[in-house]
């Protein structure tokens, strides 16, 4: 269940795209199963400029509530305005319409940097 055509971080965030336009992220399943039942996300507004590593925001479930890290640096363009309302749509689609933001990198090469789907699937196993 960890998709080949993504790339990865330690942290538990995806991100889908080669960098050539903005990137879309969120949280894996192997976290989402962590967290359990997800009842509130907190996501940055559109514009917001964010650093590789720095907090992304939030997501609360009903066992604890975790950071969400920037995977990389760049800028905000737009984010899961339908997580609001219904921030369970991670716990179901995680890879698809659980996507939390998208943000355009300041470099598109630092996606090299992270993650193929077998180094993570290493980090899940170990």
């Amino acid at each position: 269940m960890i998709p080949e055509d993504l790339r990865y971080t330690a942290e538990h965030e995806w991100v889908a795209g080669d960098g050539s336009g903005p990137v879309r992220v969120g949280i894996t399943h192997f976290a989402q199963d962590a967290l359990g039942d997800i009842v509130f996300v907190d996501l940055p507004e559109e514009g917001t400029v964010v650093q590789a590593g720095d907090s992304l925001g939030e997501i609360e479930s009903t066992k604890s509530v975790s950071e969400i890290y920037a995977p990389i640096s760049g800028t905000v363009v737009s984010k899961n305005a339908t997580l609001a309302d219904e921030p369970e749509i991670i716990n179901g689609e995680p890879y698809a319409a659980g996507w939390l933001v998208e943000i355009a990198p300041d470099d598109p090469a630092a996606l090299d940097s992270l993650l193929d789907a077998a180094a993570y699937r290493a980090i899940t196993e170990s």
